[in-house]
């Protein structure tokens, strides 16, 4: 029988510059599934703060009028690259889809390299509030890496090195850019909305009020929203708190689960093609200024 802390003894036996991959999967997969997936949202949804990345999500209607698929999509070729590795065909073409699509749009290295430190950045913090364990020095040395791997394929720039140097760039360009947008607005709406569909229509309005109550007050101050008062912040975070020691004393997960079961991934009943997810926008369209976008079809192999 695996006990509680034994995938750690085997994470701490690797090496987290070499084995990053494997010690990432095993974190994410085995270890914070379920948080995992909620600190990516909150990562992602951090970015639509800055004014210029939720404008432009605005401008796009990706997320206002095709939530669902936005977020399927997302969690889909992301997820492709933990299953798959960098250096298999799957995890090239889900990693040469992201870039078709984000080349689609005049996003500075700026602001890709932000969103690539909330990937870094708000699980570790998640998992220090609400994780049945804090990730380890040797987790966090593998997270940075392999985000590291990710950040130069996608051909960021400038990509930091170490946990704390992501940590540092994150808050660094938060005090800096995070800001009201409209349209960034609009987009977060819509963000809370899909969220709350994923519950009985009932449950609705429980749920955007706990998700209200786990955001910090910069990001309430940059969308204007109320803050949430002391008692809904108290029994949301409590809640959290109260599920991590029951996820302490439960037997470990036998098996992986990767986001594409995750029951939020609604658009694929019968399956997907990865080379088929995501967006082909038309230039001039909808926020899409660059011109000379192709198809997977049409494109050379990154």
């Amino acid at each position: 029988m695996v006990q509680r802390y034994d995938r750690l003894k085997e994470i701490q036996r690797l090496d987290p510059d070499r084995d990053f991959l494997e010690i990432y999967r095993l974190t994410v997969t085995y270890e914070f599934p379920w948080d995992i997936t909620r600190a990516l949202e909150l990562a992602l949804y951090r970015t639509y703060a800055v004014p210029g990345i939720g404008r432009l999500l605005d401008e796009t209607a990706e997320l206002t009028e095709r939530s669902q698929k936005r977020y399927d999509d997302t969690a889909l070729l992301l997820d492709t690259v933990v299953e798959h590795g960098f250096d298999t065909e799957e995890g090239r073409t889900a990693i040469r889809r992201i870039n078709q699509m984000h080349r689609s749009y005049a996003i500075s290295n700026d602001d890709m390299r932000y969103v690539l430190c909330t990937f870094v950045v708000t699980p570790k913090r998640w998992l220090d509030d609400f994780g049945w364990r804090r990730l380890s020095d040797h987790e966090l040395r593998a997270f940075a890496a392999y985000y590291r791997t990710l950040g130069t394929r996608m051909g960021i720039k400038d990509v930091p090195q170490s946990y704390e140097d992501f940590e540092r760039t994150l808050d660094t360009y938060e005090h800096e850019h995070f800001g009201w947008d409209e349209g960034a607005r609009r987009v977060s709406d819509a963000t809370l909305a899909l969220m709350a569909s994923w519950y009985p229509a009932p449950l609705a309005p429980v749920v955007r009020g706990a998700s209200l109550a786990l955001l910090d007050d910069s990001l309430l101050r940059a969308f204007r929203y109320e803050r949430p008062g002391p008692v809904a912040r108290g029994l949301t975070r409590g809640a959290l708190r109260l599920r991590a020691r029951a996820v302490r004393l439960l037997p470990p997960r036998r098996k992986p689960h990767y986001a594409r079961q995750n029951p939020e991934i609604k658009g694929y009943p019968d399956g997907y093609e990865i080379a088929a997810l995501g967006t082909f926008p038309t230039p001039g369209v909808r926020g899409c200024p660059v011109p000379g976008h192709r198809r997977p079809s049409e494109a050379s192999a990154e």
